[in-house]
């Protein structure tokens, strides 16, 4: 039923799910929807307050009061928030009664070594101040000798076997680290401000406004724009159309970046008659962390609606713009792109993506496991066997074949693959986009196509150039990895992989195998004693063979050794008798 009646779907990204619980908290507040029924009875999550007296207290709360006390939070964790009050109390010796008054003998908490009994002139202001400023601090992410102090006495405790006291200070420092998660969307700083990032791809430009207002995170929006403008005049171009009102502007405006930052001061003044500070995110002082965290999460939601944008569009106008440049009798709308990927000519690997629309179909991703150039470097052959073992296919198969052909490679590669095309008879576009300057090349052509780094169509081409890169790379990384980590007992005679997870779970090395009786391998195996014997043979053998290495690098290792301190020793006497010269040239 809630799908039914929804009319659109809008989220706001937040850097962890302790942000995303407190902005859930506040949208809640502000527009009370019909379907949400819990935190909607006007209570919110609880702070840690410090009150503002001669020896503060520290207590969970869900009340602020404004009267000069210190607060941090709120929460989401109550939880937590009890177990870190819980360690400290432990490890502070605080106050616990709830009102200060001066008594004539100190509580129970006193004499278990909990409070230093400032109701009775035990400790001094001074002394016991020392305490609330390193939990301040500790909040805060500064305190890192009270954390190193927790640890340590974790680990003390673990050590003289004292588990439950080791438990407590573990769980404690647990909770520390969500007391500790940066949180953007709602302080106890008051004033209003707002974040302002934007983002771009091509012609495409989204900003994003983040709208703090007592404090608190009430809202984002999303302006896009379609502008073929710099960066520098980005920033102006959206101030006239965003703040049309003079109540909509805060005291207070961030932004990333210099461009614009003058005209967007003098305009608001002059425009408005209001004074408004424009402060670039670097410069900030005082909370530079709390304004940066808020800048990367606009900058993160400007980015993933221009994904949505590019997304919803389907990318047409760069479509247009290629089959107008390269003369296409189409729209290419199916692209496929060609890479190769090898280390050395080993492992070479050709990865092919498909895009349809403008978009990834990762459906339709492959990668082939070359043959012909195993060993050798040779990009333009492994080209060619790509592309015919993919196109024979689907002409044998006779299934659909794309709009167009991106390889990642310049004029060689290009007509490397337009041959095999040739060969099989078929009239399929081709391009290739070299990396260094961004050039198109098509088949025979004597110079390339250089477009505006704005050009819808270079986007597109780029796009699909980069994912067929990071496809074909990470597939010899795979290969690569499992070349390396392949098991020492998979090489053995009629082991295979059963035989090879019993063996390492029994032997654990290739050396005690070798060393095992022949009965024993026969018996954890449930072999004939003929089996048994060739494997244990064929890892004698093994295991002689990696011993002779070892002691072959060890050789090597210990003359490279050698010949080092002889070089050293040399240099020294080199040394001695340069000095020795220039006392004998002093003296004369």
């Amino acid at each position: 039923m809630l799908i039914s009646r929804a009319k659109s779907i809008e989220y706001i990204t937040t850097a962890n799910e302790y942000e995303a619980f407190l902005l859930e908290n506040n949208l809640i507040k502000k527009y009370t929807p019909r379907y949400n029924i819990a935190l909607k009875d006007g209570k919110s999550y609880p702070v840690l307050r410090i009150t503002k007296e001669e020896f503060p207290k520290l207590f969970k709360t869900r009340r602020v009061i404004h009267d000069g006390s210190l607060y941090f939070g709120p929460f989401p964790d109550a939880g937590a928030l009890d177990t870190f009050i819980e360690t400290l109390y432990r490890l502070y010796p605080l106050r616990h009664c709830r009102t200060f008054k001066k008594r004539d003998a100190p509580c129970m908490y006193y004499h278990i070594g909990r409070c230093k009994a400032p109701c009775c002139g035990k400790i001094s202001a001074e002394s016991y101040n020392e305490f609330i400023e390193e939990i301040a601090q500790l909040l805060e992410g500064k305190g890192e000798e009270t954390v190193s102090k927790m640890t340590a006495e974790m680990k003390k405790a673990a050590a003289e076997l004292k588990f439950e006291k080791a438990a407590r200070l573990r769980d404690g420092l647990r909770a520390l680290t969500i007391m500790q998660n940066q949180n953007i969307v709602e302080d106890f700083d008051s004033s209003d401000r707002d974040y302002i990032a934007h983002f771009r791809e091509g012609e495409l430009v989204s900003f994003t406004v983040l709208k703090i207002r007592g404090g608190k995170l009430m809202g984002r929006d999303n302006f896009r724009v379609v502008s073929l403008n710099e960066d520098e005049e980005l920033l102006e171009e959206f101030a006239c159309a965003y703040y049309t009102e003079a109540n909509e502007i805060p005291p207070a405006i961030y932004v990333s970046t210099k461009d614009g930052f003058e005209f967007l001061s003098r305009w608001i003044s002059e425009t408005f008659d209001t004074r408004t500070e424009i402060i670039l995110v670097t410069d900030s002082i005082e909370n530079a962390r709390r304004h940066e965290a808020a800048m990367n999460m606009a900058e993160q939601n400007a980015r993933e609606d221009i994904i949505r944008r590019v997304r919803e569009r389907g990318d047409n106008p760069a479509m247009e713009e290629l089959q107008r440049l390269l003369g296409l009798a189409t729209l290419p709308e199916r692209i496929e792109g060609f890479d190769i990927a090898h280390i050395g000519g080993k492992f070479p690997v050709a990865s092919l993506i498909s895009f349809w629309k403008g978009n990834p179909d990762k459906k339709n991703y492959r990668y082939f496991r070359l043959k012909t150039t195993n060993g050798v470097i040779d990009d333009f052959a492994s080209m060619r066997e790509a592309t015919s073992r993919r196109y024979s296919r689907l002409v044998n198969e006779k299934k659909e074949l794309p709009d167009l052909i991106l390889i990642d490679g310049g004029i060689g590669q290009v007509n490397a693959v337009d041959a095999v095309l040739e060969s099989l008879d078929l009239e399929i576009p081709i391009a290739g986009l070299a990396k260094r300057d961004e050039e198109i090349w098509l088949p025979h052509a004597a110079k390339p196509i250089c477009l505006p780094k704005r050009s819808d169509a270079l986007r597109l081409l780029q796009r699909v150039r980069d994912e067929t890169h990071r496809f074909a790379t990470s597939r010899n990384q795979n290969l690569r990895t499992k070349e390396n980590t392949v098991s020492a007992f998979a090489s053995l005679p009629h082991v295979g992989g059963q035989r090879e997870k019993i063996l390492i779970k029994t032997f654990e090395t290739l050396e005690n195998l070798a060393a095992a009786p022949e009965a024993q391998i026969a018996q954890t195996l449930h072999v004939r004693a003929g089996i048994a014997t060739e494997i244990l043979l064929a890892a004698r053998r093994l295991a002689a063979e990696r011993s002779e290495i070892k002691e072959e690098k060890s050789l090597r290792l210990n003359s490279q050794l050698s010949r080092r301190d002889e070089n050293a020793s040399y240099a020294k006497s080199l040394a001695a008798a340069a000095l020795a010269d220039d006392l004998m040239v002093a003296e004369k």
